[in-house]
């Protein structure tokens, strides 16, 4: 069996994805390309725990993410007719987690 670091990594992600047990097929939804927030649909709380297990599973440093990064604090307005300001956040995808893994060090932020 060979060991590929990029099946490994998505089989990981899709463990921790909240539409698991629904998959017909555990891990043929993903890929490399596939956005956390859009595709994969983590919240803050999903990809901290995501983190832990991936630091342990492939012995990665994650002293270098900042989640905040990736979920920055929206300001909430209490004003029903003030739109929020949109918040622009950086790409977020399932291939910066393969590539770290490569690497054995978080290498975005």
């Amino acid at each position: 069996m060979v060991d590929n670091i990029e099946d490994r990594v998505i089989a990981l992600i899709t463990k921790h994805s909240s539409y698991y047990p629904f998959r017909k097929q555990k891990y043929d939804t993903f890929t490399a390309e596939s956005s956390i927030h859009f595709d994969v649909r983590l919240d803050q709380e999903e990809v901290e725990e995501l983190n832990e297990d991936f630091s342990k599973e492939f012995g990665v440093d994650m002293s270098n993410f900042n989640i905040e990064t990736y979920y920055p604090e929206v300001k909430h307005s209490w004003n029903p007719f003030k739109k929020p300001e949109p918040v622009d956040v950086p790409d977020f995808t399932v291939d910066m987690f393969i590539q770290s893994a490569k690497a054995g060090k978080w290498l975005y932020d």
